[in-house]
């Protein structure tokens, strides 16, 4: 009988392994997980969560008992040491060995660290990856009290906001000119930038953090600029890296995460990637997609893949954020735009920003405009760019886009 190991029991494993089994295959699946908890949602641990109005449980992407019922050994804590390529086996923490005939890494990303040497190893220094991290940091949350997020990507604001709204006060440092400025436009760093200010955050672009200070606990924080602020608790929200040690260690091509290709095969035959820990080629472009989409789409072909279905992998990129009572939604990716195009919305709080690189339309930002994002992603997809001044045009019927 035939076995399939996964290692990652994420959002990606647990499609991998589900697809497995929806397309008949009925060898032994062995899904490893290094967390305590089955596979979760992890959007909404720095919103919904965190804010108290979601239970651990409805985390859960499918009851435990599923996987049982389905014949997929669910191992948690669990933690893989190595891969031996050659052999075809994986050696857990524990020292046994698992052989495996087909096997498929879905090991997500790490957060990024503040160094040690500026303080980031202090208590109190937290991240917001995974479960642990948002269980470690809600009793932190504590009406009153002061919060140094450091980074203006995503992330970052996504805890301010949930910071905000249980009445901490937020200082946000962000060492480049302005809020989102690797990921979006200025127009839409401007749009989050008022949105915070509104909601009391105190942004500081430009501003890196030099050091943070405390000795048996993080206390304060002595900004690039000079400034000392008084903190109770601090957030790096940096960014991630793709958990690729395993990868690496067996010898697989890495080039911004696993390499892999046109199939979700990596550089070897017997071995599949799918999720944030996975690159692939998109248009001219080598790139990693870190979204709950791309982590679904890529598994389900891998899994289909290491079946013998030789499926192309084409992805479609979206991915949100909620922020307060904000719902950004993104369409395409916008690598090299030269234009962006601003449609105002019906309200204030509604807007669209169109990426144009050349004649071509690549992206849209949507802020609490549904319907400007669904027309945007069909054009995307559908490889339509209509014309930049009739999207501006507030009196265009969006849907006369689509003809």
């Amino acid at each position: 009988m035939s076995h399939f190991v996964v290692i990652g029991a994420g959002q990606a494993g647990a499609a991998l392994v589900a697809k497995l089994r929806s397309q008949g295959f009925d060898g032994h699946i062995t899904l490893l997980g290094a967390e305590d908890a089955p596979p979760y949602q992890r959007p909404p641990l720095s919103k919904a969560y965190l804010l108290g109005e979601m239970a651990r449980e409805r985390l859960f992407l499918r009851p435990e008992a599923w996987y049982a019922e389905n014949g997929v050994e669910l191992r948690l804590d669990t933690p893989v040491e190595a891969i031996d390529a050659k052999a075809r086996s994986v050696t857990l923490s524990g020292g046994e060995t698992l052989s495996y005939d087909r096997l498929a890494l879905c090991t997500g990303a790490h957060p990024r660290r503040l160094p040690g040497a500026i303080g980031g190893d202090l208590p109190g220094v937290l991240t917001m990856r995974d479960l642990a991290d948002a269980d470690r940091l809600s009793p932190e949350m504590v009406e009153g009290r002061r919060l140094l997020v450091v980074g203006g990507g995503y992330i970052g604001l996504e805890a301010a906001a949930v910071a905000r709204k249980r009445g901490l006060e937020v200082i946000l440092v962000e060492t480049a000119d302005r809020i989102l400025s690797r990921v979006a436009a200025p127009q839409t760093s401007d749009y989050f930038r008022d949105l915070h200010a509104r909601h009391g955050v105190d942004i500081r672009e430009g501003c890196g953090l030099e050091r943070l200070l405390g000795e048996d606990r993080v206390t304060g924080a002595r900004l690039s600029d000079g400034t000392r602020i008084e903190v109770d608790f601090a957030i790096a929200g940096v960014g991630v890296d793709p958990a690729t040690d395993l990868a690496e260690g067996a010898g697989l091509a890495i080039e911004n995460g696993i390499r892999c290709d046109i199939h979700c095969r990596s550089s070897d035959e017997h071995i599949w990637a799918a999720g944030d820990c996975a690159s692939l080629l998109w248009t001219d472009m080598r790139i990693r997609l870190e979204s709950v989409g791309n982590a679904i789409d890529m598994a389900e072909t891998a899994a289909l893949n290491m079946l013998g279905r030789g499926v192309e992998y084409r992805p479609k990129p979206w991915f949100w954020s909620d922020q307060y009572d904000v719902k950004l939604q993104i369409a395409g990716l916008n690598a090299g735009w030269d234009a962006v195009h601003v449609r105002a919305g019906a309200t204030p709080a509604q807007a669209s920003h169109w990426y144009y690189r050349g004649a071509k339309l690549i992206a849209v930002d949507a802020m609490n405009d549904s319907r400007a994002y669904m027309v945007g992603k069909r054009l995307i997809d559908a490889g339509k760019s209509p014309d930049p001044a009739r999207v501006a045009d507030p009196d265009t019927d969006l849907k006369a886009l689509l003809a």
